[in-house]
């Protein structure tokens, strides 16, 4: 267990930097889509390496082809909308909000899956709801209409990522491979990304600094997925799955680090709720 608990905090720590990433990489004018266009490249390349290291066939078969498309195209646009809403929001806020996707989890799961929504659970929703109101601060700047614009779009992002976690474990259920799942939404980055810059953006520019981070975020990403599999393989999921989930606070400390933004007291108080959110969440029953 302590090699499961180990693999979580890696993956935990890795999700803080990519939510830092994605707020510095935004905080200038660059192509979002081209940005996941790369990230999706590099992700995808170290994806199959990892794949033929492992021995695993790469099967595209039906199942394998239907769940990893979908999934692959619902965290392609969750992505895509979360690095354009750090634009305007904070890390803490636009952070947490994306990492409580494990509410709409929950309450997709309940209505596609047949899952049970017990005491336990409703409590974990409860406390999300109350760290979004704790983090979400109106004022009369010019930025408050931008920003409640913005809280609607994360709002958004965190819902389609939730839907990609429905649909990889309706998936996987299935007998589709989880290898598999992360080709093809690695490739649904790639493509998606590539749309995203031709279609909406109408510019493809990528130089030298846009590069560097399209790699470092692709094995960012690559890290955080893959030590999610290894905590999984050493662990139990009700103890991994929270830990890898708490990244927001990891990307908070990173922030505050940076000068980004200044820690409070009520930013403290709703990283706390939004802990025990995903910890209520994540239990089993």
């Amino acid at each position: 267990m302590s090699y499961a608990v180990g693999f979580a905090l890696l993956s935990m720590t890795f999700g803080g930097f990519i939510d830092t990433l994605y707020k510095v990489y935004a905080r200038e004018t660059r192509s979002r889509g081209m940005y996941l266009f790369g990230m999706g490249l590099v992700w995808l390349l170290l994806q199959l390496a990892e794949l033929g290291i492992s021995g695993e066939d790469f099967a595209l078969d039906g199942v394998n082809l239907g769940y990893g498309l979908a999934a692959g195209a619902l965290v392609t646009l969750s992505n895509l909308l979360y690095i354009e809403s750090m634009t305007h929001l904070d890390i803490s806020l636009g952070a947490t909000i994306y990492r409580l996707n494990t509410v709409g989890v929950v309450i997709l799961g309940v209505i596609f899956l047949g899952e049970s929504l017990g005491g336990v659970k409703l409590l974990g929703i409860a406390c999300g709801i109350v760290a979004v109101i704790f983090l979400y601060q109106r004022d009369a700047s010019h930025r408050a209409r931008l920003v409640s614009l913005f809280l609607w779009i994360i709002l958004l992002a965190a819902l389609l990522r939730a839907g990609f976690g429905v649909v990889s474990k309706a998936g996987i259920t299935a007998g589709a491979s989880p290898s598999m799942i992360m080709v093809l939404a690695a490739a649904s980055w790639v493509a998606g990304g590539l749309c995203y810059a031709i279609c909406r953006e109408r510019r493809m520019p990528v130089g030298r600094a846009e590069m560097g981070y399209c790699l470092a975020s692709g094995l960012v990403v690559f890290a955080i997925v893959n030590f999610l599999m290894l905590g999984l393989r050493h662990g139990e999921a009700t103890v991994v799955i929270p830990i890898a989930n708490l990244s927001f606070i990891a990307a908070l400390a990173m922030s505050v680090l940076l000068r980004y933004e200044r820690i409070s007291a009520r930013k403290l108080v709703a990283v706390g709720f939004a802990s025990a959110a995903i910890v209520l969440l994540s239990r089993v029953g």
